[in-house]
Formats: C-alpha cells, structure tokens, sequence
C-alpha cells in the first residue's frame, strides 16, 4: 500500500499547474490537483485570454473607418457590449473544458476546492484530507487595490470581462500593462478614458522611448493621462463614482479600475506555520529548482513572483516535473524572455531595454527607426511604428530588440529565437528583408544613433 494518496499535489490548477501535473503523470507519478474556480487559471480565465479577445474587438471602429480609403462604403457601425462580453465568456468556458479534459486524459484527479497545507504532505481541500510525498503550489496572483477611502467602489480587472453595460466613462489608476490594456479597449469601444498612473510614463520597466512611443499613441487615440498623480479617495454621486486626486483635482466617472498591481496568492495556504518562507513582496521565496524552504513543498508561477509571464508558469512547472519525475534535472531559464503588452498601439519587446544594456556593457551601438504603417498611408491615419535594436558594441551581439506598433507581438516572438541562438548585428544585416512589411525592418536598420555625450562623472 502506498505511503501517501498521491505522489505529487498541486494546488492551483492555472496554467502552471496543470502543464506541471500533467507531464508529472506522463512520467508516470500519481498526481492530483486541486482548484476552487474555473481550471485556467488567470490567464484562461480572466486574464490574457479574454483580454486579447476583448482587444480585438476593440480595434474594430478603426478598420471600419480605415475601410473608406480602401473603396469599402461601410453603414455606420454600432456595438453590443453583452454580445462581446457573452461570446468572451462562452469561450472562457470552452477553454475550461478543455483544461478539464487535458487533466483527465493524463490521469490527474481533479478536487474540487480551495487547498491549504496541513503539514509538509497534507493537504486539506475543504472537508477532503489527501496526503503527498511531494506538494506543488500555483495559485498565482491576484488584485491588489490599495488602502484609500471608498477603494471598495471601484473594480479591479477581473470584474471588468462582466460588466453589465459598456461605461461612458472610466477612470483607470495605474501604468502598468493591465492598465494600458484596458484604457485601450475601453477607448476603442467608445468610451471617454482617463488614466491615472503614479508617473510621468506608463510602463515602469520596459525601454524609456518605448514608453512614450505608447503613451503618445494612446493619447493620439484620445485616451487622457493625469500623470504623477494619485488618488486621495473615492465617494459616489449619485450614479457616479467621484475621484479626488491627493492634489483636489476631481475626476467623475462611471467606472474607477484599479490596476495597481497583483499579489501573490498565499493568503489562507498556511505557510507560516510550516516555515514556509516568503520574501519582502509577500511571494513564496524558491530555489532555482523552485523547492520552497520545505524539501516537500515547490511554487511554481506568480505566487514565486519571478518574471510573471503565463508561458514562463508553463516553463517553470515543467521544468519541476522533468526534475522531480522525469529524471530530466533541469532550470527553468529566465533570460531573454520575450514578453507583450496588448497596448494600443502594442508594445513587444525581448531582451535588454537601452537603459539596462547601459549598466551592463560598456559600449552599446543603437539602431533605431520610427515610420507610419503602409497600411496607413491610403487611410492618413497618424499611428507610427517604432523599432529599436540594441546592440553590445564589443561583440556585435545584439542584447535587446524592441517594437511598438501593429503585430508587435507575432513580429518579436520570431526574433526573440535570434536573440536566444546569440545572433549578431552582423546576421541581423546579412538577413534578406520581406518586402514589403514593417518586419524587413529590422534587418534593413543600418544608422546607429549617435553615442551619447559622456556624463561628468561624480566626486568620489
């Protein structure tokens, strides 16, 4: 008779999870896996997903508009939101189905219900005990909105897929990528969006001309920016919400979001008391073989707040099941991950951003290019392109690539396995161009941008 219910339990069946149990079973390991909503996870079930859907939706106004220079006489269109909002969530449930059926197939028994450590191999899932040589948790991320008067009124992201109506006005606090995402989709729906970040540029972290490449195409689509600005508190009127900046400016809207940040998971799990350590950001602190400071017990995903990327959840848990299962020992490998935002305009980007490359080398070469689409050039719309390549002057080796624009995305996905293979800037040039697209681009740049002046150095 077995030691233990299960060789491995998951809690958590999002994206990590699942691929993590279902290639431990292929391995041959008893596995279970326990969820208390839809088996996806955030990115299935309210997150990239349904977003990218409700993204494309909202570039639909502007093709019809486009379709005039092209000969097309299209009737004046109109939108429903409850139709968009209804076909999103009908596939968010197809996809939960097919979660279900990938668990089944490889023989992973899923419990229905919220998980929480008993010991380092048990396991409580609602009134069910199950026990575990070894325990995986993914529970991801969620919201985080922060502690100001009448916070309670606004929603966060995953309230925003079930709205009842589409809002004639929103406010959006925050400038990160769940931020520009939906401050895109509501303007290209039509409503009057305002967006409240903390700073002076949207996107904290990613290249600096990137970022005003994005934000000055937001704002060229009619979407306002209250920057450095943050709000002090919120209270209704009447059928509105009312923000109150820390400055006593007010902002009146339908909908405030808050898309201030996300959490890792751990609330309830019980990891105090089997001395699982977390870090200073409240994430469950792993080893490069994502083992928590338990022996039994592995995290894997956003909860491990690593690089919080679906695709890099999906690494990490198979990685641990290669590892533990598989006898396969090996890392997951965060470098030079390609990553998105599905911005309007959309922002891609693999590898070092210039600000980055700068701390690292001592010399760096930058090629960059700015141009209005072809697609643009029957309509006038004034929407830009923008492409930056970063390369690391000693070796030739090109350590960044960056795009803002029209299927940045799907462009830089491609690129992304030149920059892991080590390509040089020399490769990149003796590569024949697609004409025509924008993607030719990148391998026609051949001005580099002037050096910087060098700064004075400081007083030692």
């Amino acid at each position: 008779m077995a030691a233990y219910d299960y060789d491995l339990f998951v809690i958590g069946a999002g994206s990590g999870g699942v691929r993590a149990s279902r290639i431990a079973a292929g391995h041959g390991a008893r596995v279970g896996i326990c969820e208390d909503d839809l088996v996806g996870g955030t990115c299935v079930i309210r997150g990239c997903v349904p977003k990218k859907l409700l993204v494309y939706g909202s570039h639909v106004a502007e093709e019809v508009e486009d379709a005039a220079a092209y000969g097309w006489t299209v009737p004046h269109p109109s939108f429903d939101w409850a139709t968009l909002r209804d076909n999103v969530q009908k596939e968010v449930m197809r996809l939960n189905g097919v979660y279900k059926s990938l668990l089944k197939g490889a023989g992973v028994e899923l419990v229905v219900g919220r998980g929480r450590l008993m010991d380092a191999h048990t396991v409580a899932v609602g009134e069910r005990i199950v026990t575990a040589e070894t325990i995986l948790i993914a529970t991801g991320a969620r919201p985080w909105r922060p502690d100001v008067p009448g916070a309670e009124l606004a929603i966060v992201s995953d309230d925003a897929f079930h709205l009842p109506a589409l809002p004639k006005r929103v406010v959006i606090v925050g400038g990160g990528y769940i931020a520009v995402e939906f401050a895109g989709v509501f303007n290209g729906l039509g409503s009057e969006v305002t967006v409240v970040p903390r700073r002076e540029l949207v996107l904290r972290g990613f290249d600096e001309e990137c970022r005003k490449a994005v934000q000055d195409g937001m704002a060229a689509k009619g979407v306002r920016f209250r920057t450095g600005a943050q709000i002090a508190k919120l209270e209704r009127k009447g059928a509105a919400i009312l923000a109150t900046l820390q400055d006593g400016a007010t902002l009146e809207a339908d909908i405030v979001m808050y898309a201030t940040g996300r959490s890792p998971n751990v609330a309830g799990l019980g990891l105090d008391k089997l001395g699982v350590h977390l870090d200073k950001a409240g994430a469950i602190a792993v080893d490069e073989w994502s083992r928590t400071t338990v022996a039994s017990i592995y995290a894997i995903g956003d909860v491990t707040n690593r690089l919080n990327l679906t695709p890099v959840a999906i690494m990490e848990g198979h990685c641990f099941a290669d590892t533990v299962y598989g006898k396969r020992p090996r890392k997951a490998d965060h470098h030079d991950v390609p990553s998105a935002v599905f911005s309007q305009p959309q922002l891609s980007t693999v590898g070092l951003s210039e600000e980055q490359a700068r701390r690292i080398y001592a010399n760096l070469h930058i090629y960059a290019s700015s141009f209005r689409p072809m697609k643009y050039t029957l309509s006038g719309r004034e929407q830009r392109t923008f492409m930056k390549l970063v390369v690391d002057a000693a070796s030739d080796r090109v350590v960044g690539v960056h795009m803002v624009g029209d299927d940045a995305a799907e462009l830089v996905q491609g690129i992304a396995i030149a920059i892991k293979a080590g390509a040089t800037k020399a490769i990149f040039d003796a590569t024949v161009g697609i004409h025509p697209t924008a993607g030719e681009e990148f391998v026609t740049m051949r001005t580099r941008r002037p050096d910087p002046a060098p700064t004075a150095q400081a007083a030692q």
